[in-house]
């Protein structure tokens, strides 16, 4: 869940980042900048179900509906034989990509994956009043992964007064839905016209941030944009993880949701991805990453910081996916990184 930084901890975040024994030589030296995170994607079982359930319940608007093949998504998705349904939806400024492969069929999320499992990630979709957006979610049946909406408490200073929820939607992956209290979140994150208001970030459970950090921050050249760590029994029931002691480090580009790092200090038995996770499999998700020069990426293979599912950048036909070109990777925790221009 991403705090909103006070203007002192963005400076020590700053301070910290020149003073890192990781910084690297600067990401522009080799061309690869992210300017902007483009859409946060997740693979689904049933497109149908899948965007019955993000439109009426959570008011997702349609923005575009595909279907692709051929040699190109073949190289891109690493999935040899794909035939793809893409589905963008927006909410608000900040939009997400659903895919079914029609063929052929990934593995279903596997029914013991904890939030803790380095497999985990959300969004964080902003709501103007968290009592009507539970109400609104408990009669639609949705499946809790958090015990029930937790304000997170006054000792934690830039938290204080902030409300979350984890969910589920019907294929199984995990959901957010945060609400700022005034003098915290962006001010857009304040409008009262509607109850969704749109997509603050997409979290990601890793097992070293500093580790982490070497890809995002310093080869990928995203920003620090605050950090934090989390404890105490409200933690435990957002998380529904006993014990839960979490380092949270937030990310952002010029554009678009920011890429909350997760580091659970406490319980250290959250299971690493499993090393056969396709693209195809329901548990797969995929953060785009729109950069400059996507293919200054092999730059940083020699840095052993992500690996390859894309063995190059490979030209999207016709611009089905608004996206010129991309390449899929995977970070050190095996979580689906697309670098593309637009």
């Amino acid at each position: 869940m991403r705090r909103a930084p006070a203007v002192g901890a963005f400076v020590l975040s700053l301070v910290l980042l020149l003073a890192s024994p990781f910084a690297r030589v600067p990401s522009a030296s080799t061309g690869v900048h992210v300017i902007a995170v483009d859409t946060v994607g997740m693979t689904v079982a049933d497109m149908d179900r899948a965007v019955a359930f993000y439109t009426s319940v959570l008011t997702f608007e349609k923005v575009s509906d595909v279907e692709v093949s051929g040699r190109e998504y073949e190289l891109m998705t690493g999935v040899f034989g794909a035939r793809l349904r893409i589905v963008r939806l927006r909410l608000g400024e900040e939009s997400i990509e659903l895919t079914e492969y029609l063929t052929p069929k990934g593995r279903p999320i596997p029914a013991d994956v904890r939030p803790n499992d380095r497999v985990f990630q959300h969004i964080a979709i902003i709501v103007s009043d968290m009592s009507a957006a539970y109400e609104r979610l408990r009669r639609h049946r949705v499946e809790h992964a958090s015990t029930a909406p937790q304000v997170l408490p006054e000792w934690n200073t830039n938290a204080a007064g902030i409300s979350a929820f984890y969910f589920r939607d019907p294929d199984r992956h995990f959901l957010e839905v945060l609400h700022f209290p005034p003098g915290k979140g962006l001010d857009k994150w304040h409008r009262a016209d509607r109850l969704f208001l749109g997509v603050d970030h997409t979290a990601i459970v890793v097992d070293d941030t500093d580790a982490a950090l070497k890809l995002y921050r310093d080869a990928l050249g995203m920003q620090v944009a605050g950090a934090s760590e989390n404890y105490d029994t409200e933690q435990e029931h957002l998380n529904n993880v006993f014990g839960a002691r979490l380092r949270i480090t937030s990310l952002r580009a010029a554009e678009g949701p920011g890429i909350e790092l997760l580091e659970y200090l406490a319980p250290r038995d959250g299971r690493p991805a499993p090393v056969d996770l396709h693209a195809n499999d329901v548990a797969h998700w995929q953060t785009t990453l729109v950069a400059s020069e996507p293919e200054r990426i092999n730059d940083l293979l020699r840095l052993r910081l992500f690996s390859l599912v894309s063995p190059n950048v490979v030209a999207v036909p016709s611009a089905t996916l608004a996206l010129r070109k991309a390449l899929l990777l995977r970070d050190l925790d095996g979580h689906g990184l697309r670098i593309a221009a637009r």
